[in-house]
């Protein structure tokens, strides 16, 4: 068998991506650090929402803020409590909001059934993606007609009394390829206990007892998503609806515990897609893109800061007989349009050029509350009642702006020699409220042998400041600065891809980063305001070594291993949080025709707290999985059994820090042993 033989056996049958250079491509050929998870992938897993798959990403975990236990996806030890530095995308259009920066406070999850594949990049990736492309990127790519290939009916039911239940359908339609899917979920969320609360701290200052604390987290939530995908020919149009309700918020919007405060969120999305891979001729590929997407907060129960009977002063009386409560609402809309190209008319090049512009508008701020703070102490203090403070730029919470941003970026993948591949990209940003931005990427992609690939990559990347970090006002924890630039990052990459046989691939990343400017709110001195200032710098490097090996036709092993090391520069320590080591393990057993056992186990090692965190270090946990699937039952029937967290670890996230000690001393306890049983009919 010669090379190139040799390379098709290896290859043929390789996960491609396209998130890397805009086109697709083996990942081993990719110009970066890639996985690719597949609906296949997650049905075998037994994953129920998008967290449990992202975990089993090398060099990303999965952690948690007080706050309705959003996610906080840890690249490479890069982490913050809103975890603006992560790029979501779905089908290829970010789902960034302009007031966290993040996917969204009332995010509730993302159920998996509509998805086809996820593709995730750790390293910078604004040479091609702009903002917040910066930690990594997450692209959620969802299902097509051929995807779905007919109809399937599902449902699910299990622990905490959580249900799902979902229909897809795809089919030709007056010829139209057309695909509509709808998923429906429901939970009272796990339960389990938090000991003591930013309350608890505050009755031990003021002589009071009316902490929830011990008492459960709160997240209940329902989620309806809706996803309907036309094609035909060059066109493409795709829309999409994430309704979220009866949403609790965890631990606490302040860290003390709400068992009832509820908020709700719609994000509609729409895009209209032009490809045409040959427009002038054979050798320009063109894509025109015009998409839309509108976003809420709004709060559907009273959200109480602080627990009925809080007291913030010695004086005669309750401050707050009926909570300390703060309802604040804000609604965004979205607007896009690129057009980009590929041109192969060169011998050794291939052009990827483009342009676009995006227009962000945070036009409603709404808030409803009973306190205000004293910037003296930092603390809330009576209004007179439940006030609509709407408009009122001296109470409400934040100021309505908008944002425009316009890029251009040129990318040049050349070969320059058999078995030499060089990308050399730029983008080049403009922002109506911070300025300008170039970010450069680089990357050196050497087919070694016809089994091993080597890659050496540099990128930078930046993150823009939300609109919290820039316009926030009356809230002395968090006051917001105009003056803000963005933070940004260069990394460092060598990666190897080597593939002995059929069975058996292992890959290993190296990677070294800086990040500068990072946002923080720092105090102002002599007073007890904190102001966002471009105050952190954090350093890290690291490795990830991955082993995918079908041993057996029957058994399938899959595994990796991840260490980073990261340094908060300021002080020298540990910059905290993330694990500093990493494993994952995954096993695909199909012991009898049709019958699947899928064991898995991911264990978080050393989590170092920050400087300013005299708690011990968090421990360290261990989480065993198994799912049990028997398909093909009379052709159209299949179930799934699931059991998380087997052995019922006691596993938590830490909790932030605080001054003078953490709120929630005893971190975020995650969910103990649950079971889960489903039927999907397919026809």
């Amino acid at each position: 068998m010669d090379d190139e033989e040799a390379l098709l056996n290896l290859y043929g049958d390789e996960e491609m991506i396209s998130l890397a250079t805009g086109n697709s491509k083996p990942i081993s050929r990719a110009p970066a650090i890639a996985t690719v998870i597949t609906a296949e992938d997650i049905k075998e897993i037994g994953a129920t929402d998008l967290d449990q798959v992202l975990e089993t990403v090398p060099g990303l975990h999965v952690a948690r803020n007080p706050s309705g236990y959003n996610p906080i996806y840890t690249f490479r030890g890069i982490f913050s409590q809103f975890n603006p530095q992560v790029l979501m995308l779905i089908n290829g259009i970010p789902i960034t909001n302009l007031f966290f920066g993040n996917r969204h406070q009332i995010w509730g999850g993302m159920p998996v059934q509509s998805i086809a594949r996820v593709e995730v990049i750790r390293g910078p990736g604004s040479a091609i993606y702009g903002a917040d492309a910066f930690a990594g990127v997450i692209n959620i790519i969802t299902k097509t007609k051929a995807d779905i290939a007919g109809t399937e009916i599902g449902g699910r039911a299990g622990s905490f009394n959580s249900w799902d239940g979902w229909a897809l359908h795809g089919d030709s339609w007056g010829g139209f390829d057309v695909a509509v899917m709808l998923e429906y979920g429901d939970t009272d969320g796990q339960g389990r206990t938090i000991d003591a609360d930013a309350q608890t701290f505050f009755d031990s200052q003021f002589d009071t007892d009316t902490s929830l604390a011990p008492g459960s987290v709160n997240l209940q939530r329902k989620n309806f998503d809706a996803r309907l995908d036309i094609s035909r020919e060059y066109w493409r149009l795709r829309a999409g609806l994430q309704r979220r309700s009866n949403f609790g918020n965890g631990a606490g919007v302040a860290q003390a515990l709400d068992p009832n405060g509820r908020f709700a969120s719609d994000r509609w999305n729409a895009d209209l897609t032009y490809h045409n891979p040959e427009f002038f001729s054979k050798n320009w590929d063109v894509t025109a893109q015009l998409s839309y997407f509108n976003t809420s907060q709004e709060v559907e129960r009273n959200v109480r800061l602080f627990p009925p009977g809080a007291d913030f002063n010695g004086a005669p009386g309750i401050d707050f007989p009926g909570g300390v409560i703060g309802n604040p609402e804000v609604f965004e809309r979205h607007a896009r349009f690129k057009v980009s190209t590929f041109y192969t008319g060169f011998e050794q090049h291939q052009i990827h050029a483009g342009t676009g512009m995006r227009y962000g508008d945070l036009y409603d701020v709404k808030e409803v509350k009973n306190y205000e703070f004293d910037f003296e102490t930092g603390l809330p203090r009576p209004l007179g009642g439940l006030r609509e403070v709407t408009g009122d730029l001296s109470q409400v919470f934040l100021r309505e702006r908008d944002r425009k941003n316009y890029y251009v970026f040129l990318q040049d993948v050349w070969n320059f020699a058999n078995d030499w591949e060089f990308t050399a990209g730029v983008r080049y940003d403009h922002f109506s409220d911070f300025g300008d931005t170039v970010n450069p990427r680089l990357a050196l992609v050497w087919a070694t042998r016809y089994n091993l690939t080597t890659k050496l990559l540099y990128g930078r990347a930046f993150r823009a400041p939300s609109f919290a970090e820039l316009f926030n006002i009356n809230n002395p924890v968090a006051i917001g600065n105009p003056n803000l630039d963005p933070e940004t990052i260069e990394t460092v990459e060598l990666a190897f891809d080597y593939r002995p046989s059929n069975a058996l691939r292992l890959a290993l990343s190296l990677f070294h980063y800086r990040w500068d400017d990072i946002i923080q709110f720092v105090s102002d001195p002599g007073t007890s305001v904190n102001v966002a200032e471009n105050a952190g710098r954090q350093k890290g490097f690291g490795m990830e070594l991955e082993a995918d090996w079908a041993l057996t036709s029957n058994f399938h092993l899959l595994g990796n291993y991840a260490f980073q090391h990261s340094t908060d520069e300021k002080t020298g320590k540990n910059a905290g949080h993330a694990p500093q080591h990493q494993i994952y393990l995954r096993g695909s057993w199909e012991f009898l025709p049709h019958w699947r056992l899928t064991p898995q186990f991911n264990w978080v090692i050393d989590r170092s707290r920050t400087a300013s965190d005299s708690r011990p270090a968090i421990n360290n946990y261990s989480i065993f999985d198994l799912t049990l699937r028997r398909t093909a039952i009379k052709r159209h029937w299949e179930v799934a059994f699931s059991v998380r967290n087997l052995f019922d670890s006691d596993a938590r996230e830490p909790s932030p820090a605080g001054n003078p000690g953490a709120l929630i001393p005893n971190d975020l306890p995650l969910s103990g042993r649950s079971f889960f049983g489903e039927i999907r009919f397919r026809f």
